[in-house]
């Protein structure tokens, strides 16, 4: 199983130095992949639910410091060296589609081919609005979005035609240097599994119970083999929080002692789950939560 890290993009960790560290201890202990959320602006008042907590309210406060995950990543492109590189999701309806994929794009040639591309439609209406994007049929925009990355990192002369979003014949250059950019398609409904049986490498789950997973990854294999796919091109990854002090939901959670860790962990792999991204939530800050990634890695995932 892969095991991938979120970094400390967000609060008291948002550095540099805080980064360098971090990531540099991370591809120490053999860390498969490093990851970043995607906000660029909290509106004051939020009315929009939040998916993955029970009253819809967002765990994180609107004051709290956050990097750009795309700019973030290409800081660390150049710090490391082995590590992949995703979103955990990047949401397609707050940028347009071709500057999203001259970024990812160019986020693949510096890593040397070590992008991945999370994609997810978003939550929050209020910062749509705030970024002077269109909030309704963002499923089906976020469906042309993708079809336009193919059509840009594919062809040597691209062009689209769409409901949403058209552009004429263009030279689109570096492609990226992996012959296919891996996609992990995030969601809870219908529609996203759909997407990721269309479009996607991998399904990736978040902050939901296992049998929730168990159901939904069903549901994926069923469409990805609709879809005239063979399941051995899609993978499982769910993201949770890597929790020592149980202070989060145990159900979203990988937390306790080692031992408790490395059973958790055991059950997500029974379902079918490839990789595991861990949001470290141990308090104290960054030294805490990097103490907690060096456990993690060294006591509990020689053991999964």
């Amino acid at each position: 199983m892969d095991i991938g890290v979120h970094l400390p993009q967000l609060g008291r960790g948002a550095t540099r130095s805080a980064l360098k560290t971090f990531c540099a201890e991370a591809e120490r202990l053999g860390v498969h992949s490093g990851w970043v959320s995607d906000h660029i602006a909290w509106p004051t008042d939020i009315e929009s639910k939040y998916p993955y907590t029970d009253d819809g309210s967002f765990p994180a406060p609107n004051s709290m410091a956050w990097l750009d995950p795309i700019g973030t990543l290409l800081f660390v492109a150049g710090i490391t060296e082995t590590m992949k590189l995703g979103q955990t999701v990047l949401i397609m309806g707050y940028r347009p589609p071709v500057q999203t994929a001259k970024l990812m794009a160019t986020l693949d040639v510096v890593s040397e081919g070590r992008a991945i591309l999370g994609a997810g439609i978003g939550w929050m209406r209020e910062e749509f609005e705030v970024l002077g994007m269109p909030y309704d049929n963002r499923g089906k925009r976020a469906d042309e979005q993708l079809e336009i990355f193919h059509e840009l990192f594919t062809a040597d002369t691209p062009s689209y035609d769409g409901e949403y979003y058209s552009f004429p014949e263009i030279k689109f250059e570096p492609k990226p240097v992996q012959d296919h950019m891996p996609v992990w398609i995030g969601g809870a409904s219908e529609p996203a599994f759909r997407r990721t049986a269309r479009f996607g490498d991998c399904f990736h789950a978040a902050f939901e119970p296992i049998e929730t997973v168990e159901a939904e990854w069903k549901r994926v294999q069923e469409l990805t083999v609709e879809a005239g796919r063979s399941l051995d091109e899609m993978q499982l990854s769910i993201r949770l929080y890597l929790d020592p002090a149980s202070a989060m939901r145990p159900e979203l959670s990988i937390a306790g002692s080692a031992e408790q860790m490395i059973e958790t962990a055991s059950k997500w792999s029974a379902i079918g789950v490839d990789h595991i991204l861990v949001d470290i939530t141990a308090p104290g800050g960054p030294d805490a939560r990097l103490e907690a990634m060096q456990a993690f890695m060294t006591d509990v995932v020689p053991h999964i």
